[in-house]
């Protein structure tokens, strides 16, 4: 029988960002900035490059992973390798769908009237 324990533990961390995720929404205060008043929170862009670099971190992990399993890097599992595949595959798929809605937002702006 197949161990489920890396599964299951991505899937927890998921969840545990998911929460995090939830009650920073519930905390953050809904107000406009003031001119002048500095955040020390990260920008908008500064936000989706850490993102960008994070998904291409773990394309590289996978790639990295990848080929030391086809050398037979008796180190490197192919579960670790597939696990590591699926991690780099659903970020960038999240990422894409992120992308997509940030364009059909920017349309919808474009498309307002003055």
């Amino acid at each position: 029988m197949i161990e489920r324990a890396d599964i299951n533990s991505v899937l927890e961390q998921m969840r545990a960002m998911k929460s995090q995720a939830q009650q920073g929404m519930q905390q953050a205060p809904m107000a406009m900035p003031v001119a002048g008043v500095t955040d020390d929170a990260p920008g908008f862009g500064e936000m989706l490059k850490g993102a960008v670099d994070k998904v291409n971190g773990m394309q590289k992990e996978a790639k990295a992973l990848s080929t030391s399993f086809e050398r037979g890097d008796p180190g490197v599992d192919l579960h670790q390798v597939m696990i590591s595949m699926e991690k780099a595959s659903v970020s960038f798929q999240a990422m894409t769908q992120v992308r997509n809605r940030m364009v059909s937002a920017y349309e919808d702006v474009m498309k307002m009237p003055i």
